[in-house]
C-alpha cells in the first residue's frame, strides 16, 4: 500500500511540480507587488494629507470588505462583460492578491511610521533632508525592525490565499491536485501531500517573523 501511493506520487510528480511552479510564481509576484504597493500607500498616509487620506481609506475598506474571492470573480469574470475587458486568470490572481495585499502591508508600513517619535522627523527636517531622504535615510530604516515580522505574517497569508487562484481556472498545485484525486481517487495521499508543500513553504517564515520579533524585542 505504502509502496503504490509511493509511486503514485513519483508519477505525479512532474505534473505536481507543473502546479507548484504556478502557485509559487502568482505568490512571488504578488508578494514583491504588494510589498512595493504597501510601502507606497504607508508613506502616503503618514503624510497626512487629508484628500490623499480619503482615496487611501475607500480604497482600504473596499478590501477589508470584500472578500478575495469576489473580487476575483468581480475581476475575471465581471471586467468582460461590462468593460470589455479580458484578464488572464494568472494575472488576474496575482492582480487582486497584490491589491489586497498592499491594503495590509500599507497598514503595517504606516503603523510603524507613525509610531517612531515626531522628533526623528523634525530632526531631519531641520537638517534639511528632503523629503525622500528623510523617508529613506531616518524614518523606514528605523521602522523596518518593527513592521517585518509582522509583513511576513502577511506574505504567508498571500501564499495560503493564491490556492483561490483554482477557482477561476489557474491550473495551480491545487487543481493539479483535484485532476490526480479525480484520476486516482487518492484524496488521503494527494492532501496529504498539498498540505506538506504549504506547510514547508510557509512554516519557516512564520518561525522566522517569530524569531525577529523576539530578537528585536529585546534589542
Amino acid at each position: 500500500m505504502a509502496s503504490s501511493g509511493l509511486e503514485l506520487l513519483l508519477v505525479s510528480s512532474p505534473q505536481l511540480a507543473k502546479g507548484a511552479a504556478q502557485t509559487l510564481a502568482i505568490s512571488a509576484l504578488s508578494i514583491v507587488f504588494s510589498s512595493l504597493g504597501g510601502l507606497l500607500y504607508g508613506v502616503l498616509r503618514s503624510l497626512g494629507l487629508r484628500g490623499v487620506n480619503l482615496l487611501l481609506r475607500v480604497y482600504l475598506e473596499l478590501f477589508r470588505a470584500i472578500p478575495v474571492l469576489v473580487w476575483l470573480y468581480l475581476l475575471f469574470f465581471g471586467l468582460p462583460i461590462f468593460l470589455g475587458l479580458s484578464i488572464p486568470a494568472f494575472w488576474c490572481a496575482v492582480l487582486v492578491l497584490s491589491l489586497w495585499g498592499a491594503t495590509e502591508v500599507g497598514e503595517v508600513v504606516r503603523g510603524a511610521l507613525q509610531s517612531l517619535p515626531r522628533g526623528q522627523r523634525e530632526a531631519g527636517l531641520s537638517i534639511g533632508l528632503s523629503g525622500v531622504q528623510l523617508y529613506g535615510y531616518v524614518l523606514l530604516p528605523q521602522a523596518l525592525k518593527r513592521m517585518t515580522p509582522p509583513t511576513i505574517n502577511i506574505y504567508t497569508r498571500i501564499i495560503k490565499t493564491s490556492s483561490l487562484a483554482v477557482l477561476i481556472g489557474v491550473v495551480d498545485v491545487i487543481k493539479v491536485g483535484q485532476q490526480i484525486i479525480e484520476r486516482t481517487y487518492e484524496s488521503v495521499l494527494i492532501y496529504g501531500a498539498l498540505f506538506l508543500f504549504f506547510f514547508f513553504i510557509c512554516y519557516p517564515l512564520s518561525a522566522a517573523s517569530r524569531v525577529l520579533e523576539r530578537r528585536w524585542t529585546q534589542a
